[in-house]
């Protein structure tokens, strides 16, 4: 066994595998650039080399750095996480000519792999089912509307190096085959360098089904399950979960055996992804493998109580599987989000900055121990991970993904499971920069997923416009009135026990309340609310809002961001804090995906506020502003231009995306007022018009 390893790699990815490492006695040794000196990865890790600048391709993919820092440290082997090197075969090989162990599959398993042309042929040799299609590369796009006819509309036209959802288009038509092809050649050349396209069947209705592999260097080759990643959002996945709902036994075990036979075909040795189309007959053809870790590995583990990482590094090490196809157990269900830092209110634009407030639910698992403990019936009774590289106070900078943490739960079914993550989202703060929590509360709560009837449209099917904030269902809005007011009632009777009062101006209890909601355009819901019953020691109250009656017990401290309690009897978890950017006697409180920003005032209160006079929000129709905060790389226009609708203005980066700009009508530039390279905030103006 290794005395010591390299973690090539940052964010929860390094951290998870530091875990692992740790309560297996190895040490390890962190790599991490310029931007990540202060990172939770580097804190963890028993040693820590820097090996460059921010951006990724001067520091996380710089092999020969990362081969210095192995000499440096004295590491014997490099686990490579996730996205950088990790399915490099030229990394993989350079470390085996450096005499380091690369915890991964060999250099010329990743190769066989990494070509989605070469890889079907694979596949076809290895009696694993393909989607019917042309392998070969096509070199014109007349060639690529014969042959979308021959296979039959829709087709696929995919780029052979591509990955992520780019260098993919969907052709129903030869005009969309023929504009396709080209379209997809040009943007794979630039991406990836690599121009080569192919075209295969388009199935309807599809399911991202995977098959996760684990094999060593003695020939030994299981499968751990099925993963369902079938909601994913451009191409990109969002909720993942262990097993799928949707395949039968038989079929299960009929990917599983072709997800084998593959990772034998290529002497497969590590732990690997089959992933798999599945069609609404349950048909299933191959898509391409992942020859590393993926991101959603930890509702396998949670389902089969392994730890994926323990036995990559246990093969990388010479070691046998400890366990054969027969013993790999199944219980429970697992599900997984992606928690990110993204606006889902401003079409997922990244949002970048400090963390103010990060406190994840309450964990009852960790990322090396991924089986919950077993109740009385011998079963898993369900649990709580995060696996995050983030910490209260830390930055998220701007260089690198948008991902927080992942949050994964374990119930006893996929009833339970859901109402776990639904529970865990509710108890997950963070505050600072704003994160994709609302969405994926929507996404559980809505019926069709709960029922278990979706595909990988589910997104753009049911969100076609995006997505905003009246998306966020919530079974009985009433209840974040009623907690608003409960805990305003609190506040007041805290109030009323301070000493010194002046006589005759002392704080009076109400027992009736109103509560203004605030709306999107400025103006105010009105609730009238009644509390009886308060009782201070315990924390309850019955408050009445409309014809709805809510007795509330919390015993939360009144300066708690996460509240917990019962209402009506059932548990709860919510968040609430006073004041906001917009007033300091604003209470908002957030469940379930949803909030309300609303003041609680007493019924006199209440009549004033009705004469205040409304005061309209600022006009800024005159201006650019930026719609999330990243660094301004291009100015396209300077003061006195005219531009037309359209024009290219300026360009934002920020997490790997290139948010460009543009004119929404004719106009003249009167003002330019912020600088290229200048790192702006969320709406800070960029230009003036006339």
């Amino acid at each position: 066994m290794f005395d010591k390893i390299l973690i090539a790699n940052r964010g929860e990815i390094a951290c998870r595998v530091i875990l692992t490492a740790r309560r297996m006695g190895i040490a390890t040794v962190a790599v991490y650039s310029e931007a990540d000196r202060d990172a939770r990865h580097v804190e963890l890790a028993d040693e820590a080399v820097c090996i460059g600048p921010p951006p990724s391709r001067e520091s996380y993919l710089m092999m020969d750095k990362i081969i210095a820092a192995c000499r440096q440290t004295g590491a014997q082997a490099v686990h490579p996480g996730y996205g950088f090197l990790s399915e490099n075969e030229g990394f993989a090989r350079k470390l085996e000519e450096h005499g380091i162990v690369f915890i991964g599959p060999k250099h010329h398993s990743i190769g066989a792999m990494g070509d989605k042309i070469a890889s079907k042929k694979l596949a076809m040799e290895a009696s694993v089912s393909t989607i019917p299609g042309w392998p070969d590369a096509i070199e014109t796009p007349e060639r690529a509307v014969e042959i979308a006819r021959d296979i039959g509309y829709p087709v696929m036209i995919k780029a052979s190096a591509g990955g992520g959802g780019k260098g993919l288009r969907v052709a129903w038509n030869d005009k969309e085959a023929f504009e396709g092809f080209s379209s997809c050649r040009n943007e794979a050349r630039n991406s990836f360098g690599d121009d080569r396209v192919f075209i295969e069947k388009f199935v309807e209705e599809p399911r991202h089904i995977e098959i996760q592999v684990l094999g060593d260097a003695h020939g030994n080759c299981i499968y751990l399950w099925e993963r369902e990643c079938s909601i994913q959002r451009r191409h990109q996945k969002v909720i993942e979960e262990a097993p799928s709902s949707f395949i039968s036994e038989e079929t299960r075990r009929a990917m599983g055996a072709q997800a084998v036979a593959l990772a034998k075909a290529v002497q497969y040795q590590s732990a690997g992804t089959v992933e798999f189309v599945v069609g609404k007959d349950q048909s299933f053809y191959f898509l391409e493998m992942n020859t590393r870790l993926q991101v959603e590995h930890p509702v396998t583990e949670c389902i089969t109580g392994l730890d994926l990482v323990e036995m990559m590094i246990r093969v990388a090490a010479g070691e046998r599987l400890p366990l054969n196809q027969d013993q790999v157990a199944r219980n429970g269900w697992a599900m997984e989000c992606r928690i990110n830092a993204e606006d889902p209110f401003r079409n997922f634009l990244p949002s970048v900055g400090r963390l103010v407030r990060y406190e994840p639910p309450a964990q009852t698992l960790e990322a090396s121990l991924p089986m919950p403990p077993p109740g009385p019936d011998g079963q898993p009774v369900g649990g709580v991970r995060v696996d995050t590289g983030v910490y209260e106070g830390g930055e998220i900078p701007m260089y690198y993904d948008s991902m927080i943490a992942k949050l994964i739960v374990h119930g006893r079914d996929r009833k339970d499971a859901i109402m776990r993550l639904r529970e865990a989202l509710n108890a997950f703060v963070i505050r600072g920069i704003s994160s994709n929590i609302p969405f994926q509360s929507a996404l559980l709560a809505h019926p069709e997923f709960v029922a278990g009837n979706f595909n990988t449209g589910f997104i753009p099917e049911h969100y076609p416009s995006g997505f905003r904030s009246e998306d966020v269902p919530h079974d009985d809005p009433l209840f974040l009135v009623a907690l608003a007011a409960f805990i305003r009632r609190r506040i007041r009777e805290r109030a009323k026990g301070i000493s010194g009062q002046l006589p005759g101006h002392e704080v009076r209890l109400d027992s009736a309340y109103v509560v203004l909601a605030m709306q999107a355009d400025g103006a105010h819901r009105r609730y009238p609310v009644g509390i009886s019953d308060f009782e201070a020691a315990q924390g309850s109250a019955t408050v009445t809002v409309e014809d709805r009656v809510y007795r509330i017990v919390c015993r939360s401290r009144l300066n708690d961001i996460r509240i917990t309690g019962t209402c009506n009897g059932a548990p709860f978890v919510a968040q609430a804090e006073r004041g906001t950017a917009k007033s300091a006697l604003i209470y908002r409180v957030l469940h379930n995906g949803t909030h309300i920003d609303a003041m609680v005032l007493s019924e006199r209160a209440a009549e004033l506020h009705r004469l205040m006079q409304f005061k309209a929000p600022a006009d800024t129709s005159k201006l650019l502003l930026s719609p999330m905060p990243g660094l301004l790389s291009d100015v396209a226009v300077e003061a006195g231009q005219t531009v037309q609708a359209g024009d290219r203005l300026a360009v934002i980066e920020a997490m790997k995306m290139e948010n460009i700009l543009t004119a929404t009508q004719d106009g003249t530039v009167a003002e330019v007022l912020a600088k290229r390279g200048e790192s702006l905030s969320v709406d800070q103006p960029i230009m003036r018009f006339v």
